[in-house]
C-alpha cells in the first residue's frame, strides 16, 4: 500500500514506476488518492489497511506522516512530514489554492488549504507515536533525504523509533527514479 504526499494522488510517478518494478514479482500496489481532510484521509487509511491487511505500507512526505499512525504493519516512511500543520502555516500555504501535481481519481485540479485543514491536521498530529513499542520499532523503517529543504524530521523519527532502521540516502525530498530503484526497492524486497 503506498500513501502519497501533498498535492499528489495514487496515480504518482512513484505509484506508476513501483508498479511497473512490481508487477513482475507478484506484488499488487494498492495506492488510494487521499482525501484533503486529514480526518477523513486519517480514517480512510486505518479501515483500508484493516480491510487489505497489507504486507507493507510506504508513504512519502505527508503520507509518511499518516503511515505512522497505521500501528501493525511493516511501514516505511520517506521523507516524513510530521507536522504538516506548522510546514503549511511556515510556507504560507493557509488561504491559498494549490493545484495537485498529478491526476486525481475525483478530477479535482487543485485544493484549498483553510483553518479548517489545519486544526485537523493538528488533531491527527497528537495521534503521532502513540505506539513506538519494541515491537513497532522492528516495523518501521524511515527514509531521509540528504537535500531534503522541504521538511527534515530526522531528529523527531530517532528520538521516537531510535536509530535501528534510520536510514539516509542521497536525494532530495521528492522520489524519483533513482532513489526508487536503489534505495525503496531493495528495502522494499528485503521487507516483503
Amino acid at each position: 500500500m503506498y500513501v502519497h504526499g501533498f498535492r499528489s494522488s495514487g496515480s504518482s510517478g512513484t505509484v506508476v514506476m513501483l508498479r511497473s518494478i512490481l508487477y513482475e514479482s507478484g506484488i499488487k500496489v494498492i495506492a488510494p488518492d487521499i482525501p484533503v481532510s486529514p480526518l477523513a484521509a486519517e480514517k480512510m487509511l486505518h479501515e483500508m489497511a484493516e480491510r487489505e491487511q497489507p504486507s507493507l505500507i510506504i508513504g512519502t512526505s505527508m503520507g509518511a506522516m499518516y503511515t505512522e499512525l497505521l500501528h501493525g504493519f511493516p511501514r516505511i516512511l520517506v521523507n516524513p512530514s510530521f507536522h504538516m500543520s506548522r510546514t503549511m502555516v511556515l510556507k504560507g500555504w493557509v488561504g491559498k489554492k494549490h493545484k495537485y501535481l498529478n491526476k486525481r481519481a475525483d478530477g479535482a485540479t487543485e485544493l484549498k488549504i483553510d483553518n479548517t485543514i489545519i486544526e485537523e491536521f493538528k488533531q491527527v498530529e497528537t495521534r503521532l507515536f502513540s505506539d513506538t513499542s519494541e515491537m513497532e520499532r522492528e516495523l518501521v523503517y524511515g527514509l531521509f533525504g540528504k537535500n531534503d529543504n522541504t521538511v527534515n524530521y530526522q531528529d523527531l523519527f530517532i528520538e521516537h523509533y531510535g536509530r535501528g532502521h534510520f536510514i539516509l540516502f542521497e536525494g532530495e525530498h521528492q522520489l524519483n527514479g533513482n532513489v526508487l530503484k536503489k534505495e525503496v526497492l531493495p528495502l522494499i524486497e528485503q521487507l516483503v
